[in-house]
């Protein structure tokens, strides 16, 4: 019953298209000296370095767990995710604000902006290969939800912050050509500064977004809602289980704590209660492989 989706695959899509890309822009800023390039290219370096540290964060929330921390390093993976969410809003987003309003008051004419149009063209196809990548992990999150609800639902950080960077990495990118194209249709060079500043407010949103989902997972939240169902409903289709009365989980990274109280069927005498605990203990860690502790209180009904 486990339906988690490989972020690993995602950030490395992510990693390989946004390297390639931010070269490219790199190379398009400087020739063509367009102040949307040179935002889209930093905001591409930030994104790559952004990918570094998601895979940091990764190998560190697999540390096994120690004497002081006998719940294991998995939210670890938060923390840098949440670090991401700060560098995406600081060097993308207000970068890109600062080098638009600079560029609005001291305009410059593009060079050579067929550069331009070139990289991001192909920016935008790098970037679509990234982002289906991306899609095609979360389609197995999904599980019929809408993207909105699966963004604000999900407990897989680091699949939260990919999706959030390509989706503004290409509307991002869309917002530059458009901005070039109409610079090059009019020769004002008003059009390229406004069109980094859309960027910048756009990667400013993501970023908030971004942060608030991740800050709540830093806080503590229990699993997804849709597998908190599934859970709760196995454990009332078991024949040893009588009655469930509460179940309380805890995201811990790729891994679950869960904390179960039921009333169980009667049984002979005490060692045969705890051996239909263990069964239904057992059946339970095989239904949902990604919880690492299950702890489960038998009790009654007042």
């Amino acid at each position: 019953m486990s339906h988690g989706a490989d972020s690993l695959k995602s950030i490395i899509f992510a990693l390989c298209a946004n390297l390639a890309i931010a070269i490219a822009k790199g190379v398009a800023a400087v020739i063509t000296g367009s102040g949307a390039m040179l935002a889209e290219a930093i905001h591409s370096l930030a994104d790559t370095g952004n990918q570094g540290l998601l895979l940091i964060g990764l190998r560190h929330a697999k540390r096994p767990p120690s004497p002081d921390f006998p719940l294991g390093y998995g939210k670890a993976i938060y923390t840098w995710s949440f670090l991401v969410a700060i560098i995406l809003f600081s060097v993308g987003g207000l970068f890109s604000l600062y080098e638009g309003f600079h560029k609005l008051a001291h305009p410059e004419p593009l060079a050579a902006p067929w550069w331009a149009v070139g990289v991001l063209v192909f920016a935008i196809a790098a970037e679509s290969v990234s982002m289906w990548g991306c899609l095609r992990e979360v389609a197995k999150a999904r599980r019929g939800r809408s993207l909105w609800g699966w963004f604000r639902e999900s407990r897989q950080s680091e699949l939260l912050v990919v999706f959030g960077e390509d989706l503004a990495a290409l509307i991002g990118l869309v917002l530059a050509l458009v901005a070039v194209v109409a610079t090059m249709l009019t020769g004002n060079p008003v059009y390229d500064s406004l069109g980094t500043i859309a960027i910048g407010v756009l990667l400013v949103v993501v970023a908030v977004f971004v942060a608030i989902e991740v800050k709540a997972l830093l806080i503590g939240q229990g699993v997804d809602p849709m597998v908190d169902v599934d859970m709760r409903r196995f454990l009332g289709e078991q024949p040893e289980v009588s009655q469930l009365l509460n179940l309380l989980s805890m995201q811990m990274g790729d891994r679950v704590m869960v904390a179960v109280k039921a009333e169980m069927a009667p049984a002979a005498d005490a060692r045969a209660l705890v051996d239909a605990i263990n069964q239904v203990e057992a059946r339970f860690r095989v239904a949902f492989p990604e919880v690492m502790w299950l702890f489960f209180e038998p009790d009654h009904v007042a």
